[in-house]
């Protein structure tokens, strides 16, 4: 079976499903669109893997991962999604060390986490792309001011009508009255508090000032 490598196109919050996200990831050769449910630590935990402003005080659950990695000249080569079922994803981690290879089990948001941290490439099968893969409309700017309320996703809409919807966040209005040096304000309290969810949203009205 061939492997189609993927890039994380971004990550959205399930207004229908209490603290659950939608990872979604793009074929790097390609239109399709693979969204995964995740956990709001996980999303979290991506999100600041690829936020580089963003300096946890203290080490999250996978920065500790790598940093005994590291320290035990563990290596993280690829990660692999490998299989679907009944909506559920199951994930590989491709590890080395001392030119010995090892693969592990695991959930695919905590291996897509690590991937990050490694700069390790996502690999899935193109079976399950073919199966799972939809095509997503992301909205423009210009459509952004518009309508707001319409640019947020429904996890659920995606997974289960696997129709062609917008994917947008949307932070809240009192975000959108703070100007840019109240916002890096706001930003560096949610990181000190660890509130990396608050830190996200903040993170995403300074991106669209810019």
């Amino acid at each position: 079976m061939s492997l189609v490598r993927l890039k994380i196109k971004g990550i959205s919050y399930s207004q229908t499903q209490n603290g659950a996200y939608a990872l979604i990831l793009n074929e790097v050769e390609g239109d399709r669109k693979l969204p995964i449910v995740i956990g709001a630590f996980e999303a979290q935990s991506i999100a600041i893997a690829l936020e580089k402003e963003i300096k946890p005080p203290r080490p999250l659950t996978h920065d500790l991962f790598k940093n005994f990695a590291d320290r035990f000249a563990i290596v993280i080569k690829q990660v692999i999604i490998h299989k679907l079922v009944d909506g559920v994803f199951y994930s590989s981690i491709i590890c080395e060390r001392d030119m010995v290879e090892e693969i592990i089990d695991a959930r695919t948001s905590d291996a897509i986490a690590l991937a990050l941290r490694f700069d390790a490439p996502i690999f899935t099968y193109k079976t399950i792309l073919d199966k799972a893969g939809i095509f997503l409309k992301f909205s423009s700017k210009e459509e952004d001011e518009d309508k707001d309320k319409d640019d947020s996703i429904m996890v659920d809409e995606i997974l289960q009508e696997g129709e062609t919807v917008e994917i947008e966040s949307n932070p809240s209005d009192a975000y959108r009255e703070l100007n840019l040096s109240e916002l890096h304000e706001e930003l560096n309290k949610a990181v000190a508090n660890e509130d990396y969810e608050k830190a996200a949203k903040l993170r995403d009205e300074i991106s669209k000032r810019k």
